[in-house]
This record gives C-alpha cells, sequence and structure tokens, in this order.
C-alpha cells in the first residue's frame, strides 16, 4: 500500500500534532516528578537544620537551673533594697551573659518583679519590668526545671526564653531567666540554597531566612488565639498579618506551595516536626530546576521522536518511490513482452536446441553416475569375492581331503559372503542419499569381532595379524550391523595398505567408550591431505590400488548413524582413525 507525498507529510504532521499535545498533557506528571525528587534532596539539609537548632536549644537549655543555684540570688530576693548587693547580682549576671553569649539573663521575684538583669547598664532593660503574665515565668514558678516562650516586644529582639526556679530550700522564692537572640539562624539561612521557615503550634511564622515572612500567619488566626498572643505580648499583634500560600500535597512530608506577596512565587517544601517544641521547620526550593529539568526531558524525548519521525517519513518517501519505479518498470516490461512476443516465432528453433542439449546432458550425468557406481561396486565387492574364492578353493581341497566339516564351515561362509555383497549392493544404491535402513542397538564389540573374521582371509594370504582387546563390559552402540562391519573392515585393510613392505604390520584395534580406534605404525598421513582424505575418488595409493571411494563411503555411514569418523597422525607414529557412536539408551537395549 502506497501513498502520494502530499498525503505522507499530511500524516506525519498529524503525528507530530498528537504528540506535542500528549508532551503537554505529561508535562505536569514529569514536573511532580522532579519535584518530588527535589524535595528528596532537600530532606537532607533540612534535618541539619533542625539539628543545629536543637543542638542550640540544648545548649542553653540547662543553664537557667545551674545559674539558679547561686547563693546570692536566694540573698538578693530576700534582700531586693540592698543597692550593693543588688549592683554585684547585676555584674555577675552580666559577665554570665557574656561568658554563654546569651542577649540577656535576669532574675524575677515572686511577684514577676525583675530584681536584677544582665542588661542593667542598658536602654530598655528588663529590670523593675514585671513579666507574671509570660508563660515562661508562671511554669517556673509552679516548679518546672524549664519553660520556654517567644517573643519580640519588649527590645524589638525576637528571642528565646529559659527559666528555671530559684529555690531557698524547699521554697520557691524566685526565676532566673536566660534569653537568646533568633535572629542569628535567619543570617546563617540566608546563605542556603533554600529558604527556610519556622512556624509555633498556629502556623505563625517567627523564624525565617526571608524577613518579609516574618510574623505572618500561614493560615488566619482565630479570636481565641489573637487575644492569647495579645495576653502574652507573645508576637506584635498590630504586625501579625496573613502570608497568602496555596499548597498541593506532593508526597507525606512535601508540598509544592505558592506564596502571594509582590509576585507570585512557586516553592517545593519539605518540612519536619519537631514534636517536642510543637514546632514544624520547613525547607522552601523554587520551582523553577524542577520545571526545567521536566522541560529538558520534555524536549529530549521531543527530539527522539522528532528523529522517529524523519525516518518514518523517510521510509514511506523510499516505499513511495519504490512504488513509482515498480510502476515504471512494469511500463516498460509491458513494452518488452510485446517485443518478445513479435519475436517468439524466431526463438523456437533456438529453445528447440536448448532443449535437445539439456537431454544430452542429462544422459551425460547418467552415464557419470553408472560410472561413479560401477567403480564403487567394484572396490566393494573386491574384499567379499577374495574372502569367497579362497573359501571356495579351501572348500574343495577339503573335499578331496574327505574333511566334510571344514569343507561345510567354508561353504557357509562363502553363504554368508554372498549375503553381505547381497546388504553391500542395497547400500550403494543409496549412496547418494541418506540410507532408509532402520538402526538399532549394536554390541561394538560382536560387530569387531565379525570383521576381524573377514580380514582373517587376508591376514592367512599375506600375513600380519590385529591387536585387539574386547572391553571388559558390553558396549552398546547405535547403528546398523553390516555398514557398521563395512566401515571397520575398510578402515583395517586400508591401514595394512598403508604399512605395505613391512615384515610383520600390526593393526590395533581398541574401543574406548563408544569409539572404535584402528592405529596403523606406516608412515601417516601427510598434512596437505588430512583436508580431502573423506573426498570421493581422492586416493594416495598408486594407479590401479585404489579409486578414493572407501573412505568416503565410510564417513557417509557413520554420519548416517548420528557419528563422527575422524582422522589423525598418531604421536609415536603412524595414522589413527577413530569412529564415535551415539550409545544406545537403556530403553534400547532392554528390547534388544
Amino acid at each position: 500500500m502506497t501513498f502520494s507525498r502530499r498525503r505522507i507529510f499530511g500524516f506525519v504532521a498529524a503525528v507530530a500534532l498528537l504528540l506535542a499535545l500528549a508532551g503537554a498533557a505529561v508535562f505536569p506528571t514529569i514536573e511532580r516528578h522532579y519535584m518530588r525528587q527535589q524535595a528528596m534532596q532537600d530532606a537532607v539539609p533540612l534535618k541539619l537544620a533542625v539539628e543545629s537548632l536543637r543542638a542550640t536549644l540544648d545548649r542553653y537549655a540547662p543553664l537557667p537551673a545551674l545559674i539558679a543555684e547561686r547563693p546570692q540570688l536566694t540573698i538578693l530576693l530576700q534582700n531586693a533594697a540592698d543597692p550593693v548587693l543588688r549592683a554585684s547580682v547585676n555584674e555577675d549576671l552580666r559577665q554570665t551573659a557574656a561568658t554563654v553569649k546569651a542577649s540577656d539573663v535576669y532574675l524575677m521575684d515572686i511577684s514577676g518583679r525583675t530584681v536584677a538583669a544582665a542588661s542593667y547598664r542598658d536602654e530598655g532593660s528588663y529590670l523593675d519590668r514585671n513579666f507574671s503574665y509570660q508563660s515562661y515565668f508562671t511554669q517556673a514558678l509552679n516548679g518546672d526545671l524549664s519553660s520556654f516562650s517567644v517573643f519580640g516586644t519588649t527590645t524589638g529582639e525576637r528571642g528565646y526564653f529559659y527559666a528555671a526556679p530559684v529555690e531557698d530550700g524547699e521554697r520557691i522564692v524566685g526565676v532566673l531567666a536566660i534569653k537568646f537572640n533568633i535572629a542569628a539562624f535567619d543570617s546563617i539561612w540566608r546563605g542556603a540554597d533554600s529558604d527556610i521557615m519556622v512556624t509555633d503550634r498556629n502556623d505563625f511564622v517567627f523564624m525565617s531566612s526571608r524577613p518579609d515572612w516574618h510574623f505572618r500567619a500561614i493560615r488566619p488566626l482565630s479570636d481565641a488565639t489573637r487575644r492569647q498572643i495579645a495576653q502574652n505580648l507573645q508576637y506584635p499583634i498590630d504586625r501579625i498579618d496573613l502570608l497568602p500560600i496555596t499548597t498541593t500535597p506532593l508526597g507525606q512530608d512535601a508540598q509544592h506551595v505558592y506564596i502571594e506577596g509582590e509576585t507570585r512565587e512557586g516553592f517545593i517544601l519539605t518540612s519536619q516536626r519537631l514534636t517536642d517544641l510543637d514546632w514544624t521547620m520547613a525547607s522552601l526550593s523554587p520551582t523553577a530546576p524542577a520545571t526545567l529539568s521536566a522541560f529538558r526531558s520534555l524536549l529530549i524525548a521531543g527530539l527522539l521522536v522528532a528523529l522517529g519521525l524523519m525516518a518514518l517519513l523517510a521510509y514511506l518517501l523510499r516505499q513511495t518511490r519504490q512504488a513509482e519505479a515498480l510502476a515504471q518498470e512494469q511500463r516498460a516490461k509491458a513494452v518488452l513482452e510485446e517485443t518478445v512476443a513479435i519475436r517468439t516465432a524466431d526463438l523456437q528453433t533456438a529453445l528447440a536446441d536448448l532443449r535437445q542439449t539439456q537431454t544430452d546432458l542429462i544422459q551425460a550425468g547418467k552415464l557419470s553416475a553408472l560410472g561413479q557406481m560401477s567403480a564403487a561396486l567394484s572396490h566393494e565387492f573386491n574384499q567379499p569375492l577374495a574372502a569367497v574364492k579362497s573359501y571356495a578353493d579351501n572348500a574343495s581341497a577339503f573335499l578331496e581331503r574327505d574333511r566334510i566339516p571344514e569343507a561345510k564351515d567354508n561353504i557357509t561362509r562363502i553363504s554368508k559372503m554372498a549375503d553381505r555383497m547381497a546388504t553391500i549392493s542395497a547400500h550403494l544404491r543409496n549412496f547418494a542419499r541418506r540410507p532408509q535402513q532402520a538402526t538399532g542397538p549394536l554390541s561394538l564389540n560382536t560387530v569387531v569381532q565379525d570383521a576381524l573374521a573377514v580380514i582373517d582371509v587376508r591376514l592367512a594370504a599375506e600375513g600380519g595379524r590385529v591387536d585387539y582387546m574386547p572391553p571388559q563390559t558390553e558396549v552398546w552402540v547405535t547403528g546398523g550391523h553390516v555398514r557398521l562391519q563395512q566401515v571397520i573392515v575398510n578402515l583395517i585393510n586400508n591401514a595394512f595398505d598403508a604399512m605395505e613392505g613391512q615384515r610383520s604390520p600390526v593393526v590395533r584395534v581398541s574401543i574406548e567408550g563408544t569409539t572404535v580406534h584402528v592405529r596403523d605404525t606406516g608412515p601417516g598421513i601427510e598434512a596437505e591431505t588430512v583436508a580431502q582424505i573423506f573426498d570421493p575418488f581422492f586416493t594416495t595409493k598408486e594407479p590401479g590400488k585404489g579409486l578414493g571411494l572407501g573412505l568416503s563411503i565410510s564417513f557417509n555411514i557413520v554420519s548416517d548413524f548420528g557419528g563422527t569418523l575422524s582422522a589423525a597422525n598418531h604421536p609415536d607414529g603412524g595414522a589413527i582413525f577413530s569412529v564415535q557412536l551415539l550409545p544406545a539408551t537403556p530403553h534400547q537395549v532392554a528390547a534388544q
């Protein structure tokens, strides 16, 4: 199926438009994925910031209780009008504040009035101020070891307070408080990659790396909450403002937020709850990097898709060009067929000559095949015929001597040789294709023994011997008895031929596993002939002594059995031929 070029370009444009719409649809999902990744990355520095804040708070926490144990504080609370003692305590508290780097350290009596303070020299000192309304005072006066609260009203500083009771025996006579400025955290956080904010239980921002977020609530405050803040003077009530923020969850501790200000800013908010303080610390990273990463990923995907569309476009255009070329070719073919039809009459004579030539070639092929078959029959029948003649001569001699049993034995052997020649004839008819004779389990030792019986005729006439030690246990292989016997006889005869001229030639036959080895002590196989040794009509014998078919026929017979026939030079001299056969299965042997 082919398309016009206009339809192809229209199709590609439609696919590109659909992919663009799909990219726009999945962009928010990809962006949220990168936002979640950014939130996971922000969790590590946020945890460090939380630990740093905790470490600072924990450093100041035990100080009020330690300072409250000083005896002179109890004496001053009992003699608050003593100016000398008061001056001494003021100075002592000032030096203590300088040592521990606190904003102020001050002492209050049980009415909440400050009787001594480290800031006694400063304008706006806590001296003679009453803090009985503060939660940290009331908690310490009730015997708590420490209490805290956040303020920003008296001195304009955002401080954090710890307090502890001052005891005279078992009686509480006052409260010792310590304050440190938390503005230092804001300065440190401003150098971070993300903005930091800390909110209290009312979602009120009292610490942040962004000054414009200070004293702002991220949710509307109820009237009860406002009254409580005003009563405790915890935050400047007149500066409390709403920080407009909208959130979309990204995960358990991550949100995508927008904060309204002079501009609408988007952030990835990662938070961690400080349960013991009832605070929440949050890290806010700009969404621009996540958006950029999502856009970059979508752009890369778009480029890959564009490359795919270009490849598709090129393929469709090529198909169109091929279709056009095919149409042109068909037109040319029609013209050519018309021309051929005109000249058909002139070619009839040439066609008749061609058919006669083909007939002659087929006949020549048949004659060639007949010649090869005749050569194969001559080669394969020579050995049995020689054995038949020998047995016939022996039988005649035995009859003349009236040795009837020996004569009958030789006549029986002649009959077996005749049967063997008939079987060989059937095998040679199938030499050019896979034989159809069924194979089955064979006793390998029995086949070798039968082959040696055939060789005995040659040994009796020419001398020599076969060195063979039967295996201790019966070895069963898969094959055909007569054909495998033919292979082994051929290999043994070739071994004796290779040792022609030796006085007492010995051929060694052995069985190793399911492999039969036939070794001679002749000159061995030349390296350049190894690759051709199993080719039909290849021989190294003198003219008239071999046709070069024995090893080729043997190779094909072993291959029919699923085995292999190989040749190599033995390390101690001579050549060794190995017939490796497939083992018969126990089931086949049992059925035998």
